[in-house]
């Protein structure tokens, strides 16, 4: 019988990723999605609008051009590219600062606005680009044109110190021959002329020319000079002046709100993937049937349930009573090839609703022609009565004590035509040994005699050994299990407890499902309120065990 089980489900969903489940599972986590994002974002939105202080940055470009260099050697264009990385490093330099910080008057140290200075140069190109930051925006641009001018009047003083002892060499000479040929002048005007001073005339004429010519080459020198100085001297150019800007640069207030919310979701989706790897419970019903080797015979969403008042006895077309309807096609089917007269319905632990499910599946068993007989074996919190409006004076408990088995005093009618149900009766002190004796068996077997199908309502698995006990003597076993509160462990430890005894588990029922967030929604499809007439099949006594009312003609 084991083997039917493994036909439900083919092998392939054993390797398949199941996208729904993820998808589900980020359905019932939205809300923690969602909350992390939205309090990270908030947060981020806060702090860049009124706590952090706005920045603005100015800029500024220069184009550094060599005066040597042609458009067509390729070999003087990559010096210039290399002369405008070597500005680019001169321009932080501590020179500039301490000459910036002296003529704007700041109330800061030259490394300080080092740090509020950066220079960038343009891959490729002979530009500069300054960037000054600041949280006042006029002062930012101040700084960013007083660097340029700064620098510019430093690089030309520095390029013309190279050429400054030539020049000053030359410019004596010049002055010295100027004299020279100014004196020579002077002394041949106060010649006379008589025949004996024309000997110093001829020798001061000579002498002239001579100063006028060592003038005039000392004077070609000077302006080779001064052309050699302007060929040599690069020409720094302020292309774009700085701006006063209008907008600050940090904080991004709407960029860090994305940023934080998007981190936000990634911790939150850290935090439910850590709660789900740690978390035990049961929660998808295909990776539990293949864990336990057991089909889903029935999923059933939470609903209100009224004493006395079974959902399937007084909404019988509800999509509820619907999902209970499949459970029971689902047990006949598991019930082909053999007989399958008693059903036990137990869980691993309490509180996991399998009351209320023996009761339902009691009421649509009924509801389908069969006559049912619901026993209330659980002799330490019986509920039976409670959810079928029945006396408990007497019950199971009472059956033990008579001599002969006896079920007109213990076996109680319903409403709902064909389901009587046997209540446990006053609390016994050794529920366990009266369960598992023979005088149980005995009634199990007289209530057979007059009932197609008996439901047993027993004890939860693993909080006390009457379940066990009883699991071995029925035809079918279903566990019922509740997503988000049975641990798979305990599901697994239930039902080898029951294989190790000899019962045959045929399922087990999902109980208690949000189908609102889960992957069960499509429970409620529209077809289950097609239905939309309340049906209630009314309540009447019967005389005689399982005698159907007579129709009138």
């Amino acid at each position: 019988m084991e083997n039917q089980t493994t036909n439900y489900y083919p092998d392939y969903a054993e390797n398949q990723i199941d996208l729904r489940r993820y998808l589900a599972i980020a359905w019932r986590w939205a809300w923690l999605l969602m909350l992390v994002s939205l309090i990270a974002g908030m947060a981020a939105f806060a702090v860049g609008a009124f706590v952090i202080t706005p920045v603005y940055q100015a800029t500024t470009t220069l184009l550094i051009n060599q005066a040597s260099a042609r458009e067509s050697d390729y070999n003087a264009i990559l010096s210039s590219e290399r002369l405008a990385r070597t500005y680019a490093e001169l321009i932080e330099k501590q020179p500039v600062m301490d000459e910036v910080i002296t003529r704007l008057s700041l109330d800061a140290t030259s490394v300080e606005l080092k740090g509020i200075v950066e220079v960038k140069l343009v891959q490729n190109t002979q530009l500069i680009e300054v960037y000054v930051e600041n949280t006042d925006p006029v002062l930012a641009a101040q700084i960013a044109n007083t660097i340029i001018d700064v620098f510019i009047e430093q690089n030309q003083s520095l390029q013309a110190s190279r050429f400054a002892a030539s020049k000053e060499s030359l410019a004596a000479q010049l002055d010295e021959q100027r004299r020279l040929i100014d004196d020579t002048m002077l002394a041949l005007e106060n010649l006379s002329s008589q025949d004996g001073d024309q000997v110093e005339r001829d020798r001061l004429d000579t002498n002239l020319a001579q100063f006028r010519q060592t003038y005039a080459n000392l004077l070609q020198s000077y302006e080779s000079v001064r052309v050699a100085e302007a060929q040599a001297t690069s020409n720094v150019v302020q292309v774009e002046p700085a701006a006063v800007p209008e907008t600050p640069v940090r904080p991004r207030v709407f960029l860090n709100t994305i940023l934080a919310a998007i981190l936000g979701l990634m911790l939150g989706i850290g935090v439910v993937i850590l709660i789900e790897a740690l978390d035990r419970s049961i929660r998808n019903p295909t990776e539990t049937s293949r864990q336990l080797g057991l089909p889903v015979l029935g999923v059933i969403s939470a609903h209100e349930t009224e004493a006395g008042q079974p959902v399937t006895a007084v909404q019988p077309r509800s999509p509820v009573s619907e999902a209970f309807r499949s459970l029971r096609t689902n047990i006949q089917f598991a019930s082909v090839d053999y007989s399958l007269r008693t059903v036990l319905v137990t869980s691993p632990s309490p509180s996991e609703g399998k009351s209320t499910i023996a009761a339902n599946l009691a009421v649509v068993l009924a509801q389908s022609g069969m006559q049912v007989v619901l026993i209330d074996a659980d002799m330490r919190k019986p509920t039976v009565h409670k959810q079928l409006n029945l006396s408990n004076r007497t019950g199971l408990s009472t059956l033990f004590v008579q001599p002969e088995i006896l079920l007109d005093g213990s076996l109680q009618e319903t409403a709902t035509k064909d389901l009587y149900a046997i209540s446990s009766g006053s609390l016994p002190p050794n529920p366990a040994e009266l369960l598992g004796s023979e005088k149980m068996f005995s009634i199990l077997e007289r209530v057979k005699s007059i009932a197609s199908t008996v439901v047993i309502d027993a004890p939860p698995i693993l909080a006390v050994t009457d379940a066990s006990i009883l699991a071995a003597r029925v035809d079918g076993v279903v566990v019922v299990v509740q997503p988000g509160k049975t641990s798979i462990d305990t599901a697994q430890q239930t039902v080898e407890q029951l294989r190790r005894i000899g019962a045959n588990v045929i399922g087990m029922v999902f109980n208690k499902v949000d189908v609102g967030r889960s992957r069960y929604g499509y429970y409620q499809n529209d077809y289950h309120y097609a239905y939309h007439s309340t049906y209630s099949e009314p309540a009447t006594k019967r005389n005689g065990l399982f005698k159907r009312k007579q129709k009138s003609s």
